[in-house]
């Protein structure tokens, strides 16, 4: 058994979400990570494709990476716990296919530009007509409203758009990217959990509702304290230089091999002078420079290349330890995305587990990130193969006969 795998190895128990169907017709990351996220706790997903497929597929093969012997990770961490159901929307009857699936869906989920859907017929107005218990949910650029309500948005545009570009790095860095489709990621986390709460409401009013959950909103609530201090304040919070940070136990040291720790006493005078003890610098606990936190916030420049100085000593390890040891002070490792299937901690909290893949054998992917002591989610469906359940979806859902497949396929709707 995987380390962490015990979390998962329960008695088998209804999920959160079991009994609730979701159409889900997005394509990338950002409206598919939020059916992911439903999926996980029980939902049933069925993934609507093109007959080419979504272009997440391809978008590493695209990159020139060889995925003979591997999962393709995009498509695989994007997609887990769904059925494909691969059709031509453009073609009438593939249209009405997916409009006879919403009839019987509690969500139907989008990310295409707006006009799309209607020019289908499935936009709100006319799937909510049908089905008014519908949760109808959008992931959007920029909102439903406004002049930019149909432009196109990428990932990267929602990181460039909501000001977090210039929330990292160093003041005089020029704006700077962040690796792994975070806004993506952040806008299926807002657009997962507007539809929890519509579904919540529908259980009040026995109403469904259309929801909308934006690039540039989610990652401005992400940057929420900085943003109320713009609002409050009248400016953001500042970009904060290291070597003058202006709580020197609020900041971060290289250590003798080139390991990073973090510290964050927010309340430094506490430890101060223990942590001089830790260090080996007993001195600097009474030095007229640093005794307080208002004397080492006047002479901030000074006492963080004291502590550059003293860190890079030893090595993080045993950093770790002298600190462990010498109070309770808080700090941490810093880790890169590299680290973190070691660390300990994502283990055993199962952020990190496996499952076995039907192609590749047993998996290691990422967890579910919240802890649901009677209820967990779980993984029971790799990422589908194209159109891999189309026929089942056809003939259980929707009563197709094997006769009526047959002229679907020669038509080339499915």
């Amino acid at each position: 058994m995987p380390p962490g795998a015990g979390l998962w190895n329960r008695p088998r128990m209804a999920l959160p979400l079991e009994g609730i169907r979701v159409i889900d017709w997005t394509i990338w990351q950002q409206g598919p990570v939020a059916s992911v996220m439903l999926g996980d706790l029980g939902a049933e997903v069925i993934k609507v494709e093109a007959r080419e497929g979504d272009p997440g597929r391809g978008i590493l093969r695209a990159q020139g990476l060889d995925l003979s012997d591997r999962p393709n990770f995009y498509f695989e961490a994007n997609n887990r716990n769904k059925k494909s159901l691969a059709i031509d929307l453009k073609k009438p009857e593939g249209a009405e296919i997916v409009r006879r699936l919403t009839d019987r869906a509690d969500v139907f989920v989008q990310n295409f530009r707006k006009g799309v859907a209607a020019r289908l017929g499935l936009d709100a107005a006319a799937l909510r007509a049908r089905n008014p218990r519908l949760i109808y949910a959008s992931a959007s650029g920029y909102g439903p409203e406004g002049e930019e309500s149909g432009a196109p948005s990428f990932d990267y545009l929602g990181l460039a758009r909501s000001g977090i570009m210039y929330a990292c790095g160093e003041p005089d860095d020029p704006p700077m990217a962040i690796a792994g489709g975070i806004a993506d990621q952040m806008g299926a986390v807002m657009l997962a959990y507007a539809i929890m709460i519509a579904l919540f409401a529908r259980e009040r009013t026995g109403a469904g509702q259309e929801v909308d959950a934006s690039h540039l909103g989610s990652m401005a609530w992400l940057q929420g304290l900085g943003l109320s201090a713009r609002l409050m304040l009248g400016r953001a919070l500042p970009r904060q230089p290291r070597r003058s940070a202006v709580n020197p136990l609020w900041n971060h040291y290289r250590c003798a091999d080139d390991q990073w720790i973090a510290l964050s006493m927010l309340q430094p005078d506490r430890y101060w002078a223990q942590f001089c003890a830790a260090l080996e610098i007993p001195e600097a606990a009474s030095d007229p420079r640093f005794r307080t936190m208002l004397d080492r916030m006047m002479n901030c420049t000074d006492c963080i290349a004291l502590l550059d100085e003293v860190f890079a000593r030893r090595p993080r390890a045993e950093w770790l330890r002298r600190l462990a040891e010498g109070g309770d002070f808080i700090f941490s490792i810093i880790n890169s995305v590299d680290d973190l299937p070691d660390d300990p901690q994502m283990v055993v909290n199962g952020y990190l587990t496996s499952f076995d893949h039907p192609t590749f054998g047993p998996t290691r992917v990422m967890g579910i990130p919240v802890r649901m002591s009677a209820t967990p989610g779980e993984i029971r469906l790799p990422a589908p193969e194209l159109g891999q359940h189309t026929e089942e979806i056809l003939i259980d859902l929707l009563g197709y006969t094997w006769e009526e497949i047959a002229r679907l396929r020669e038509a080339e709707v499915i």
